[in-house]
């Protein structure tokens, strides 16, 4: 996954500053109750845009679900809160839509635009050139780096991690990483989802895992002491909005998504669901080099 550090990635890094002081068909609806959608506090003006939408009166979001902080629940059907669902839900309310409807889909898949019938894709994706050639991003909304986690106390630092064993999630952008700017001694692991990984370093089938840090923050936190995450490397990434290739509703759901950042939305919704699973500062994890 990706993001970009241009124009709102100071306010995605503000946003994980407040923090500490980003293949099932299954889906989830969920209806307007006139304060909100699931859990949401929504805020702006209901109905200042409009859009084109797959299903009339309803927002349909694709996501790599459920993702803790992000997509709160164990279920999709469970769903209720988190960043990226109450964005999702600010946007919907925004656009005047009294219903949102969430469906899981496979990371690779979304990136790799073989998903349909949806108006966009949250999923802490990363924003990159290969992907804009099959997919339309959003501007970017959340900045992040790459963070390694280990178990807690093992040997592994910036200096030797070339020659341990590492795993990466198919389809992210900490694989590209990996196989392109890190360029280990060992053909790195590759897991579907982040559970799998995370259980992978648990069990010492691997000496680190490479992910977005704020996903492997959010990991570690829930692991009961067992990982840590240890270093992070600097990217200059973002996550974006993915709507499908020449999605005519680009444009206006670029505007809310900018109007959010003005407002402070994502600050405010970093504060409130990402800051208990990143379990501290980000900007604190040593930054590591890759050269």
């Amino acid at each position: 996954m990706t993001r970009t550090r241009s124009g709102l990635a100071a306010v995605g890094l503000a946003a994980l500053l407040l923090a500490a002081g980003c293949g099932s068909s299954t889906s989830s609806t969920t209806e307007s109750s006139g304060t909100g959608y699931g859990a949401c506090a929504v805020t702006g003006k209901r109905g200042e845009f409009t859009l084109a939408t797959v299903t009339e009166d309803t927002l349909t979001v694709q996501g790599d679900l459920p993702s803790k902080g992000w997509w709160n629940g164990d279920t999709v059907a469970d769903i209720k809160d988190g960043f990226e669902y109450c964005m999702a839900a600010t946007i919907a309310y925004r656009a005047g839509l009294s219903k949102l409807a969430i469906e899981n889909a496979p990371f690779d898949a979304l990136v790799a635009g073989h998903t349909k019938d949806f108006d966009l894709a949250l999923a802490e994706i990363s924003i990159t050139d290969a992907r804009k050639k099959v997919v339309t991003f959003s501007e970017p909304y959340f900045a992040s780096n790459i963070g390694v986690m280990t178990k807690k106390g093992a040997a592994v630092t910036g200096d030797n991690l070339r020659t341990l064993r590492l795993g990466v999630k198919q389809g992210t952008t900490g694989a590209d990483f990996v196989a392109n700017v890190l360029k280990p001694e060992q053909q790195p692991k590759v897991f579907p989802n982040d559970p799998e990984m995370a259980a992978a370093v648990k069990a010492g089938q691997i000496d680190a895992a490479l992910q977005d840090v704020a996903i492997m923050l959010g990991t570690a936190a829930n692991s009961q002491g067992a990982l840590t995450v240890v270093g992070q490397y600097s990217t200059g990434e973002s996550y974006g909005a993915l709507y499908p290739k020449g999605s005519p509703n680009a444009d206006t759901l670029n505007a809310i998504i900018k109007q959010m950042e003005a407002d402070g939305t994502y600050a405010r919704l970093s504060a409130q669901y990402l800051a208990k699973v990143f379990g501290g500062d980000p900007a604190a994890v040593p930054i590591w080099q890759a050269s």
